[in-house]
């Protein structure tokens, strides 16, 4: 399956070649045009049958949150800093690959037995932690790692449930997953595939990659939070596995544009797929920069409820997954009409 194959790369910010190999040569094979510019996005052009002159850019990110060795030890322990928001929560006796080579490592800390009382209320700091990669000394380390090295948590993908699917970096490999998708079809008007870097880091791939394109409206392709645990209260919840894909009103860096989220509610009901409303207004997304391209264009969400975001088990519906791809793809169909009725924002 594509969303195996993708979550099974290494992406981190700033280090995405292998994600980025992978996709440009997918999109060889389905678009008209392929480029990556001097940040490393892949940006791949799918031209329009009636509007080809109506550019649509839709945009995934290609990087996910992970860790780089700053320092190796004389016992040969690494410490690390981590790359993009990540509870530090998380992080104790994780399994990780570092490098190129899959170096195996876990990180590990002060056992429980040997801390004071006073260490059990309060999460330990980054600064508290360590990368074991079972090397005894320093030179011993530095023949299997390097100070730059990245890494990231050691999770395969898993089916289970209720088709539910268990994997790391499902934000944002689900996005490009179904951007890949997207680039099988042809639509009346021209699709700008944007697959993105540095998302993670402060949206900074897709500020660039819309200086080239020049959208005249943008779609951005997310996995977002969800918050549908039996504890939570449901008017914090974010979003509920199930229940379809979530369209947007507003996050931390855009405000979807009134009259594209109309007309995508609109599409969706057509075609009888089910979607729901993402409740709340926390994180930022590409959509920033493309509803900041130029003189401003309307810009909107599809984004699929991702429990456990930012961890190693981050967990999806593939229901969710699959109408997501047709509310893109019935949308890219119709975006003609978007455009002749000429809708305000």
């Amino acid at each position: 399956m594509l969303l195996d194959d993708l979550t099974r790369l290494a992406g981190v910010s700033g280090f995405e070649e292998e994600v980025r190999e992978f996709i440009r040569n997918k999109c060889k094979d389905i678009a008209d045009e392929v480029m990556t510019d001097r940040l490393g996005n892949v940006i791949a052009i799918k031209k329009g049958t009636t509007m080809p002159d109506k550019v649509v850019s839709v945009i995934a990110h290609m990087d996910e949150i992970g860790f780089i060795i700053s320092y190796i030890m004389d016992n040969g322990l690494l410490k690390f800093s981590p790359v993009g928001g990540i509870d530090v929560r998380t992080m104790v006796s994780k399994r990780l690959l570092i490098g190129k080579d899959r170096i195996p490592g876990v990180i590990g800390a002060k056992a429980i037995h040997l801390q004071k009382r006073g260490e059990w209320k309060t999460p330990m700091g980054v600064n508290q932690l360590f990368i074991d990669i079972g090397a005894t000394s320093k030179g011993e380390a530095e023949a299997l790692v390097s100070v730059g090295d990245t890494a990231v948590y050691n999770s395969e993908p898993v089916e289970f449930g209720n088709n539910l699917y268990k994997a790391r970096a499902l934000d944002d490999r689900v996005g490009c997953a179904l951007l890949l998708k997207a680039l099988e079809g042809r639509y009346p008007v021209t699709l700008a595939a944007v697959f993105s870097v540095q998302e993670e880091m402060g949206l900074r791939g897709s500020k660039v990659a819309v200086h080239r394109i020049k959208p005249d409206a943008g779609l951005c392709i997310e996995g977002t939070t969800c918050a549908d645990m039996h504890d939570v209260p449901e008017h914090a919840k974010v979003t509920v596995i199930g229940s379809g894909p979530a369209i947007t009103h507003m996050e931390r860096s855009t405000i979807a544009h009134r009259g594209l989220l109309n007309f995508m509610e609109k599409v969706g009901n057509e075609n009888e797929i089910p979607w729901q409303y993402r409740i709340g207004n926390s994180g930022g997304t590409d959509a920033a920069a493309l509803q900041m391209a130029r003189d401003g264009k309307p810009v909107a969400h599809i984004t699929v409820p991702c429990r456990y975001i930012h961890s190693p088990v981050s967990v999806c519906s593939l229901d969710d997954f699959e109408n997501a791809g047709k509310l893109l793809e019935s949308t890219l169909k119709k975006f003609d009409e978007f455009f002749n009725e000429e809708v305000e924002a």
